[in-house]
């Protein structure tokens, strides 16, 4: 037998629905309202200290203020204060000279540089085709003045930062070789950064040395593959050590006529949803693959390392890697600079994120020295061993 109930009780249920929503809402919405108050106290307490420290600067600081100088250290400041050792605010300059390097196109001398234990600057590594290299300039050389001021007086890193400049410009630089100065006047100038380089060890096993992964970098690599496997490569090694990383977005092109069909590396962001950094088609080349890599092996360098191991099978030789797996996104601002900030973490579709862990590799390998090569030695008998197979 059904029961009835009456119209009253009916409202009076309704009511007390409607009151336990209300209140439920109600209490969320307080929450979050107090989250967001909180959130604005907060906000209003950095930007007041901000002002009364401008104020107080403004009052009282000796020297002159410039105000583009003052706009970007306050954008440093914020970014420095994230705690992140990869994010940073670029200046304009800063900005441009990265979007550079980024098209692996550097401007300047083609110079590499060191401080040497006088406190001067030491000439590491030379570009070929550089204007350096054409004035005659040799590694070892000692950078005394860099435009009429002593690196000693100037300090190391704002000697080294005096060597940027924009294209065209001059610069004038006195070098020391066997306690002898001689001053030199050179010309800035944009050249093509060279990434990649290859050679055949023997009859069967090509290596291909990558120093960095920029925009320019996939087309070296492709070039140099073609030209390894039509000298009748059946073996490669592939060489990343002291390769930093750089643009993760290239390793798909480096990548895709090595590896089977597939996603190979994907890409976690903050609010949890994943993309696919790397996928490759059904091209691949099969055969045995090893990647020497060391402790500066980073960033990109390791993703491509460990995507070779987890779908090439290759096998890593060398010393554990540097464990860098984050990655950062670098967007422009009004003012002309950009910030580079930690967006995501990536890691291959099968292997976890390595970031701050690193890669441990297959057949460890002490450091090479000036006179051996022990961990390319260790990488050709490792292969060697898989092709005899």
């Amino acid at each position: 037998m059904n029961k009835k109930i009456s119209l009253g009780l009916a409202l009076s249920l309704i009511a007390i629905a409607s009151a336990v929503t209300f209140i439920l809402t109600s209490f969320f919405s307080l929450q979050s309202f107090n989250t967001k108050v909180v959130d604005v106290n907060e906000k209003a307490k950095k930007y007041n200290a901000l002002q009364s420290l401008d104020t107080y600067v403004r009052e009282n600081f000796l020297g002159d203020i410039d105000e583009k100088t003052l706009s970007d250290g306050i954008l440093k400041g914020y970014i420095s204060g994230l705690d992140d050792k990869y994010s940073k605010f670029l200046s304009e300059d800063e900005y441009l000279a990265e979007q550079s390097e980024d098209e692996g196109q550097l401007i300047g001398l083609g110079l590499t540089l060191d401080e040497d234990e006088s406190g001067y600057i030491r000439i590491a590594k030379i570009m070929n085709e550089s204007p350096v290299e054409e004035a005659g300039l040799r590694v070892g050389d000692i950078i005394t003045i860099i435009d009429g001021v002593d690196v000693l007086q100037a300090g190391f890193d704002e000697s080294v930062e005096a060597m940027r400049g924009i294209e065209g410009s001059e610069i004038r630089l006195t070098v020391r070789r066997g306690g002898i100065d001689r001053d030199y006047t050179f010309t800035r100038r944009s050249m093509e950064v060279i990434t990649v380089s290859g050679k055949m060890l023997n009859d069967m096993i090509g290596c291909i040395t990558i120093t960095n992964f920029k925009k320019n970098t996939p087309q070296q690599f492709l070039d140099t593959l073609e030209r390894l496997t039509s000298n009748g490569a059946k073996a490669l090694i592939f060489d990343v050590r002291d390769n930093s990383g750089g643009m993760v977005d290239v390793l798909s092109n480096c990548l895709d006529p090595l590896l089977p069909e597939g996603v190979i590396a994907t890409a976690e962001y903050k609010d949890g949803h994943s993309e696919t950094l790397i996928y490759s088609d059904e091209t691949n080349l099969d055969i045995p693959i090893a990647v020497i890599v060391n402790k500066n092996t980073a960033s990109a360098a390791e993703l491509f390392a460990a995507s070779l191991r987890d779908f090439g099978g290759a096998k890593l030789v060398g010393e554990k890697t540097f464990g860098k797996g984050v990655m950062q996104k670098t967007t422009e601002f009004s003012n002309g600079g950009a910030v580079v900030l930690t967006v995501a973490k990536y890691k291959t579709a099968v292997s976890e994120c390595y970031d701050g862990v690193g890669l441990t590799p297959d057949v460890a390998a002490e450091n090479s020295s000036e006179d051996f090569d022990m961990q390319l030695q260790a990488a050709v008998d490792t292969i060697t061993q898989e092709i005899l197979q």
